[in-house]
């Protein structure tokens, strides 16, 4: 028997208004989650083209639907796995016949298809994408030091939201900063990446790096010269800051591009970033630097 596809509407229990009000709210908190869209049934489904839903880290579905849970279990287990490299997925539930003639198994991906088993006794074929939300990565950029200022500006042209630490007097320089904070008072929690930038350099140094050291961050760096840093870190390690903490300071800041410009070393910065952002790397010790006075 052919079957033809269903019509596109959504059920009346997925209200779009207040889906896209809750991902406004998620993305506003920096929280990640996964929106999964069925993008086409064959034959009888619960849900049809159209509807949608949001699924958090957990697997557990924020708001809207669906369907049952013919197709909920591996929606649900590519949206967790989607949330963790950061890839869509595409899930085609169908019923056991049909993936058999397609040559398939379930659980199997073909041409960036993955294929599920459909239990339910509708036996109707449901197309889902998934797609991750992530929080953009933050850089906090602490000074207002001309590199401080370049990190600023070209930050967000690879991907990252900026926030500001400095004074009220020096925030005009700035412009393009999500978010500004006078003084060094960084927030201890974030659910986004962080990364830490003490570019003060010589305005404020020790109070800069005791803040950046005193929160949870992937990346943690100092503009200035090695000797600098060590004198830094020795006169914080008096003052009662955790020797393990310190040891988190990536100094000096960036690849060894041989940068020399606050703009050079700005780049030479980010590029140190985007690599331990890309591979995943926490250890910025272990990074290739640049000497900077």
């Amino acid at each position: 028997m052919l079957m033809t596809p269903s019509t596109s509407h959504v059920p009346p229990s997925d209200d779009r208004g207040d889906l896209h009000d809750l991902m406004n709210r998620l993305r506003r908190e920096g929280r990640p989650f996964a929106l999964a869209t069925v993008v086409r049934t064959i034959s009888v489904t619960a849900a049809k083209a159209g509807a949608k839903a949001v699924i958090g880290p957990d697997g557990g579905i924020a708001g809207g639907w669906i369907g049952g849970g013919c197709a909920r279990a591996a929606v649900l287990k590519a949206a967790r796995e989607s949330l963790v490299d950061g890839q869509t997925r595409l899930v085609s539930i169908q019923p056991e016949d049909l993936l058999k003639d397609l040559g398939v198994t379930p659980g199997e991906e073909k041409q960036g298809i993955r294929f599920a088993r459909n239990m339910c006794p509708s036996q109707g074929t449901m197309d889902v994408f998934v797609e991750p939300v992530l929080p953009r990565p933050n850089l906090v950029v602490l000074g207002a030091s001309p590199v401080a200022v370049a990190l600023a500006d070209l930050g967000p042209r690879i991907g990252f939201d900026i926030t500001v630490c400095a004074p009220a007097e020096d925030q005009g320089l700035f412009p393009r900063a999500n978010e500004r904070i006078e003084g060094y008072a960084l927030t201890v929690e974030t659910a986004a990446q962080r990364y830490l930038v003490v570019a003060t350099q010589g305005r404020g140094d020790q109070a800069a790096l005791k803040a950046a050291v005193a929160v949870d961050a992937d990346y943690i760096a100092f503009v200035g010269s090695r000797k600098k840093a060590a004198a830094l870190k020795a006169a914080l390690e008096k003052d009662g800051v955790d020797p393990g903490r310190l040891e988190r300071i990536k100094a000096p800041a960036g690849l060894d591009l041989g940068a020399i410009t606050p703009e050079e070393i700005a780049l030479s910065i980010l590029a140190e970033m985007l690599r331990v952002r890309r591979t995943g790397q926490r250890d910025a010790s272990l990074l290739p630097s640049i000497a900077q006075t």
